[in-house]
């Protein structure tokens, strides 16, 4: 049953974000990156960029990146209403809208919105489970914007009955994120090119997804890892370099490159910088 109550949803907002800001402070953050520079909290981030994961691991963005220049995409319904105003309490700047109502139009203001990143949890608000939607691939072909997508794992997370098996990390629980590297699609795609490169792009995420998990079960260290500490600014990085940096599978640069695209280790490199390099 939807909550009416304008006040009852600020109260609800407001102690949500204040359970998720006490949970954030009790787990093991860690992650890998393709680029550290692909991080919007460091100094070095470039231009807008649009941010992919999946709808049952978006508590990490969340508690992890609260930042007015993150901009996330809450649904219409009643629900919603009290999640918007958690998630603008936690720091994000909010769109409302999704796949079955008003996402046109959310798609119209991320359009708009050149200052902001966008970040899709993109087989929401109903599934199916870890299956892209076009979303993220139509806004970025018009956009000209980098897509990075990122998987997140928890160790024996709780998970709700929902139809993404939505996931929910354990107080004193370890979770860990992997960034995948930057890259861009053609301009003005049509509807075939758009399904072409979803479906890459489903392949790509899934697999860090799928690889996340693993990292987390397990426990073990992983070259490049860093602590993902929670904040807008965080200080320069020094512990990373490019030979740390997140290695793609074969078949993956392979099938990026049948697409009609460079080498993607080629397409992602960079001069680092001095502050930057190890």
């Amino acid at each position: 049953m939807a909550v009416t109550s304008i006040f009852a949803q600020k109260v609800l907002g407001l102690l949500g974000a204040f359970g998720l800001r006490w949970l954030r402070s009790t787990i093991d953050w860690r992650v890998v990156y393709a680029d550290v520079m692909d991080d919007p909290v460091y100094s070095g981030f470039g231009r807008q960029t649009i941010y992919v994961c999946w709808h049952e691991a978006v508590l990490t963005p969340l508690v992890l990146r609260p930042h007015r220049n993150q901009l996330g995409l809450a649904s219409q319904h009643g629900d919603a209403d009290i999640i918007s105003r958690a998630i603008r309490h936690l720091g994000w700047s909010v769109v409302r809208g999704s796949t079955t109502r008003g996402g046109l139009g959310a798609l119209l203001k991320m359009l708009r919105d050149e200052k902001r990143n966008p970040c899709f949890t993109t087989d929401g608000p109903r599934g199916p489970r870890r299956r892209m939607s076009t979303g993220p691939i139509f806004l970025a072909s018009k956009l000209g914007a980098p897509v990075v997508c990122f998987g997140c794992g928890y160790h024996h997370p709780l998970r709700l009955r929902s139809w993404d098996r939505f996931a929910i990390p354990r107080p004193f629980s370890r979770a860990r994120i992997l960034f995948g590297p930057r890259l861009r699609v053609p301009p003005n795609l049509d509807r075939d090119g758009l399904e072409s490169y979803r479906l890459w792009f489903d392949r790509l995420l899934n697999w860090l997804t799928d690889q996340a998990e693993s990292w987390a079960e397990s426990g073990r260290r992983r070259r490049g890892e860093l602590p993902m500490l929670p904040g807008a600014r965080l200080p320069n990085v020094t512990k990373w370099n490019l030979a740390d940096a997140l290695r793609l599978p074969d078949w993956l640069d392979r099938s990026w490159i049948a697409l009609g695209n460079h080498s993607i280790s080629k397409s992602c490199h960079r001069v680092l910088n001095d502050d930057v390099a190890a």
